[in-house]
């Protein structure tokens, strides 16, 4: 091969690879700024795609219901979930607000008062000592120690803000999502036909259509078993605290609400609820006794939720469940928790079917030998 001939194969590989780079740059030029525009909207449209997913047989039922009517059973399926959770979730974020603002306010004026500590809690292992005294010094002199711990009183008082401030804004996007997911559900014949197709274009014509039914499984089974029956639980929680007159019932709704989805008994939030209402409430014994029980019962109700929900489980461990709320709700707040919860379980579960795939192949080359 002659000199020149090598030149002019160099010059049209160089060519080929200039032109490559061009079109991989305008491409990811492109990818950059579309997701640019689009990132503003993307917690809420994931969440839509959660809601449409997990409520599209119900959805289906209602169209029946109504003849086929596809926009109309969403617009009854939206109008529904409004009246279910946000009402009582307002409820919740309002009395949580009203709870901060009365403990700012009391603090502020050394209007809170605190009971002295009885003699037992100094007998408590390792803790009794300390905690004994700091309760004593809250009851005798609340502004002198205020004053002292003034730093870690206003980075509590911040963070109880922002909770609150993360809860309002969480239900705003919850009812933008809850609309976008009436009209992804008003489309769904042409959305699951969508989105088989473009699981087939990344993997093949095989697995793509496993791949979609993994991923639907995989939200229906977070979204109902878990996510759903820990958010119904924790509103039913919270508005017979509030019924009870048990100051700060939106904090113990984000108590109930966290530890639902880690799958925790209620007990944990229930019984601190229960011993302030015997200690502080007004109500007699008797009404206690009623609001005790519901109280327990409220707790307990997951046990009757998720048989109805179709929560028989779910192949992700809890454990992913309850990084994936964490650190969902760290990152986005309250909507956050939800959000995260769900793509982290479906990126574990994905994972562990690759692996067990290569394992497949493994043991079948194996055999073959």
């Amino acid at each position: 091969m002659e000199p020149n001939d090598l030149i002019t194969i160099e010059r049209r590989i160089v060519t080929r690879f200039l032109d490559m780079f061009i079109k991989f740059g305008l491409m990811l030029a492109l990818a950059s700024f579309c997701f640019t525009v689009f990132s503003p909207f993307l917690n809420v449209i994931l969440w839509g795609l959660i809601l449409a997913v997990t409520l599209y047989p119900l959805h289906q039922y209602f169209a029946k219901r109504l003849g086929g009517k596809q926009g109309l059973a969403s617009t009854v399926l939206v109008l529904l979930g409004l009246l279910i959770i946000v009402v009582p979730t307002i409820i919740m974020i309002t009395s949580l607000g009203e709870s901060t603002s009365a403990l700012v306010e009391h603090v502020t004026h050394s209007q809170l008062v605190i009971p002295p500590p009885g003699e037992h809690i100094g007998t408590i292992p390792v803790i009794g000592g300390k905690l004994y005294e700091f309760w004593l010094k809250a009851s005798t002199d609340l502004p002198g120690l205020i004053s002292v711990h003034h730093t870690q009183v206003a980075k509590a008082a911040r963070l109880l803000l922002a909770v609150v401030a993360s809860m309002g804004g969480s239900l705003l996007g919850f009812v933008v999502s809850l609309i976008a997911a009436g009209v992804m559900m008003a489309m769904g014949a042409a959305g699951a036909n969508s989105a088989t197709r473009i699981a087939m274009r990344i993997t093949d014509e095989k697995k793509g259509p496993a791949l979609t039914k993994l991923c639907t499984g995989t939200i229906r089974a977070v979204a109902q078993g878990v996510i759903g029956v820990a958010l119904l639980q924790s509103l039913l929680t919270g508005i017979i605290m509030i019924l009870a007159g048990i100051p700060a019932a939106g904090i113990f709704f984000i108590g109930a609400l966290i530890l639902g989805i880690a799958q925790v008994p209620l007990l944990l939030v229930t019984l601190p609820a229960i011993i302030i209402m015997w200690m502080t409430g007004d109500h007699g014994t008797a009404m206690n006794i009623v609001y005790t029980v519901l109280l327990v019962v409220a707790g307990m109700v997951d046990n009757v939720l998720k048989p109805m929900m179709l929560g028989r489980g779910v192949d992700a461990p809890m454990p992913v469940v309850l990084i994936g709320a964490l650190g969902g709700m760290a990152a986005d707040g309250i909507l956050g928790m939800f959000i995260g919860a769900t793509l982290l379980s479906i990126g574990y579960l994905i994972f562990m079917a690759w692996v067990n795939e290569g394992l497949k192949k493994a043991a079948l080359e194996n055999a073959s030998l």
